[in-house]
C-alpha cells in the first residue's frame, strides 16, 4: 500500500467537494421537482465521500503495515547491537532488510544522516512522516536511549514486546467490535427488506385511498420518503460502524459508500 500524504487527502476533499457541489447545482437547475432529483443528490454524496474513503482506507492499511513490522525492526536492532554496532549503524543495517513500507522510511532516515543531520533529528523526522500512535510512543524512548548511552538493546527488547502486545490487544478489540459493525449492516438490510416488502404487498394497492378525510400518499411520494430515510440511515450508520470498528469516524466513510450504494440499488430495482 502506498503512503497517503495529508495534502493528498486535502486535494481529494477539495476536488470531490467541488464535483459534488457541481452535481447539486446542476440538479437544482434542471431536475427540480423531478423523481431523478433525489438520485442526483445521492450521486453528489457518493462522489464527495468516495475519494476520501479510498484514501483513508489506503492510509489505514499503510499505517497498520508500519506498526506490524516494528517488532521485527526492534529485533534486528537488538541483534545488530549485540555484534557491537552503534544505534545509528544498527538502523542503517536494518534499512537494508525488508520491513514493508517501513523500509523506505528507514532509508530516508539513513540518507538524512548521511547529509549531516543528527541522529535525533532524523529520528524525529521519521516519526513525523510515519505519524502512527505506536511510532509516536517509541520514538521518544529511542531518542532518550541514544542520549543516555549504555546497553541500548535492553530497551529495544521490552519495547518490541510492548509493541507486539499492543498489536495483539488491538486485534482483539477489532474482533470484539466486529459483531457491532455487523449489527449496523444487518439493521440496514432489515430496513431495506421491510421497505421492499411493504411496497410489494401494501403501498402498491393503496393509490389515492381516502382515510379519515385525508388522501394517503401516493406510492411515488412514499418511495421518495423511504429513499430519504435510507440515505440518512446509511450515512450515519456507516460513520458509527467506522467509529466502533476502527476507532475513527473517517474510517466509516467506506461503510457509508457501501450502504448508500446497496440502499439505492435495492430501492431502485426491487421496491
Amino acid at each position: 500500500m502506498p503512503k497517503v500524504e495529508k495534502w493528498e487527502k486535502k486535494i481529494a476533499w477539495i476536488v470531490s467537494g467541488v464535483l459534488g457541489i457541481a452535481i447539486v447545482v446542476t440538479a437544482c437547475l434542471t431536475l427540480w421537482d423531478k423523481p431523478s432529483f433525489d438520485e442526483y443528490m445521492l450521486l453528489a454524496i457518493i462522489v464527495t465521500i468516495f475519494p476520501a474513503a479510498v484514501l483513508d482506507y489506503v492510509d489505514y492499511r499503510w499505517k497498520r503495515s508500519i506498526n506490524e513490522h516494528l517488532p521485527d525492526l526492534f529485533r534486528s536492532v537488538v541483534q545488530a547491537q549485540q555484534t557491537g554496532m552503534t544505534l545509528p549503524q544498527a538502523l542503517e543495517e536494518a534499512s537494508k532488510r525488508s520491513y514493508g513500507p517501513l523500509t523506505a522510511e528507514l532509508k530516508k532516515m539513513v540518507n538524512q544522516m548521511s547529509w549531516g543531520l543528527s541522529f535525533e533529528r532524523a529520528l524525529q523526522s521519521l516519526g513525523k512522516r510515519v505519524n502512527t500512535v505506536l511510532v509516536g510512543r517509541t520514538i521518544p524512548l529511542i531518542a532518550e536511549a541514544s542520549r543516555t548511552g549504555g546497553r541500548i538493546e535492553r530497551i529495544f527488547d521490552p519495547m518490541g514486546r510492548f509493541v507486539e502486545t499492543t498489536l495483539v490487544l488491538d486485534k482483539e478489540r477489532q474482533t470484539q467490535t466486529r459483531p457491532y459493525v455487523a449489527i449496523v449492516y444487518v439493521a440496514f438490510f432489515v430496513f431495506l427488506f421491510t421497505v421492499v416488502l411493504l411496497f410489494r404487498t401494501f403501498f402498491s394497492q393503496t393509490v389515492d385511498f381516502p382515510l379519515m378525510g385525508f388522501a394517503m400518499l401516493t406510492p411515488e411520494a412514499t418511495r421518495r420518503i423511504f429513499f430519504h430515510m435510507s440515505i440518512i440511515q446509511a450515512f450515519f450508520g456507516g460513520l458509527v460502524a467506522g467509529k466502533m470498528g476502527e476507532g475513527t469516524v473517517s474510517a466509516g466513510l467506506k461503510h457509508c459508500v457501501i450502504l448508500l450504494t446497496c440502499g439505492y440499488l435495492t430501492l431502485k430495482f426491487l421496491a
